[in-house]
């Protein structure tokens, strides 16, 4: 049986991709790492096809030349978007350029015959979306909260008003605002909806949002799914002010964390979760009630698990390293 050898997509600085790789290293698992930030300023794609079809697949890069059908698993981590040349100065240019690369390297990934961790990017891409996850997960037997995406005003109010003001909202897609005036950037997480957000809420006309009815919590709960493991831990988020509306107003100081027995039923929903969006890899996030019922909020395909492991012990990275070298 050949060497395994895993292509990680990552940018510089990924301390995830660092552990693993350092596991698998330890394994004799051959691993190269590549960004697609650096196509085409630092790196260049070679395919070539002839009536029987793909006949070379390479990636040429500064430390040398990879040869593509050597991969065996690729890992989509954190790899950044391509970047123009910086020969390039024509605006119009330069982004003709990166959505060319952007067009090769998607289908590169999508169809490189190996196993793709967490899944194909197309799949990560359609994961990502959360009113299809609610769907979903309702769908497998998950109680949810009752949920409003909306642009509208009253529609806003309506749902304010029937909850008696006990809802939330967050973000749709990206949690992050970047570009603003004076280089500021405005991270927006999970928040209760003030009066003021009642008051401007036909500002919505220019942006929908995602409003939930509030769960109370006894615990927040990421779950982790590898393969078919299952790793959960409690997230005591309401040991801490800060922490009490959204666990990732990190407190970890203040906010307990530990290894939490699921129900297998809930277990196997998390599973079947995953795999019905198709990915081999989701990191979830459960409410448990003070009253013990478990509910969904929401999947993240490519989420992240080391604080996780530091504070509870739990072995993802080493189910990572399971399941990218495996067969």
């Amino acid at each position: 049986m050949s060497r395994p050898h895993v292509l990680i997509l990552t940018c510089d600085g990924d301390t995830h991709a660092d552990r693993v790789r350092e596991l698998l290293a330890r394994r004799g698992v051959r691993t190269s790492v590549f960004d697609n930030g650096d196509h085409p300023a630092r790196a260049q794609i070679e395919l070539a096809y002839d009536g029987g079809g793909a006949t070379r697949r390479l990636l040429h890069t500064p430390s040398g030349t990879l040869d593509l059908d050597s991969v065996t698993a690729v890992w989509w981590r954190r790899p950044r978007p391509p970047s123009p040349h910086p020969a390039i100065t024509d605006p119009a240019v330069a982004g003709h350029t990166v959505r060319e690369s952007a067009a090769v390297l998607a289908g590169l990934w999508e169809f490189l015959p190996c196993r793709a961790v967490p899944g194909r990017e197309s799949a990560i891409t359609r994961a990502r979306h959360k009113p299809s996850q609610l769907t979903l997960a309702a769908r497998l037997g998950f109680e949810i909260p009752e949920t409003l995406v909306t642009g509208s005003a009253q529609a806003l109010w309506d749902f304010h008003n029937r909850h008696d003001g006990n809802v939330i909202t967050k973000p749709l897609g990206q949690p992050w605002v970047e570009g603003l005036a004076a280089g500021h950037t405005v991270v927006r997480k999970c928040e209760f909806v003030s009066g003021r957000d009642v008051a401007y809420a036909a500002g919505l006309r220019f942006c929908p949002v995602i409003m939930q009815t509030y769960v109370p919590k006894r615990a927040e709960l990421r779950v982790t799914v590898v393969g078919r493991a299952v790793f959960a831990a409690e997230i005591h988020s309401q040991d801490s002010n800060r922490a009490g509306t959204d666990w990732r107003n990190y407190d970890l100081g203040a906010t307990r964390h530990a290894v939490h027995r699921l129900p297998g039923e809930v277990a196997d929903r998390c599973v079947a979760l995953t795999e019905r969006l198709g990915l081999v890899y989701g990191a979830i996030d459960l409410i448990l009630t003070p009253d013990g019922r478990y509910v969904f909020l929401e999947i993240n395909p490519n989420g992240q698990w080391l604080w996780i492991e530091d504070l509870t012990g739990l072995p993802i990275s080493q189910a990572l390293c399971d399941l990218l070298a495996g067969p």
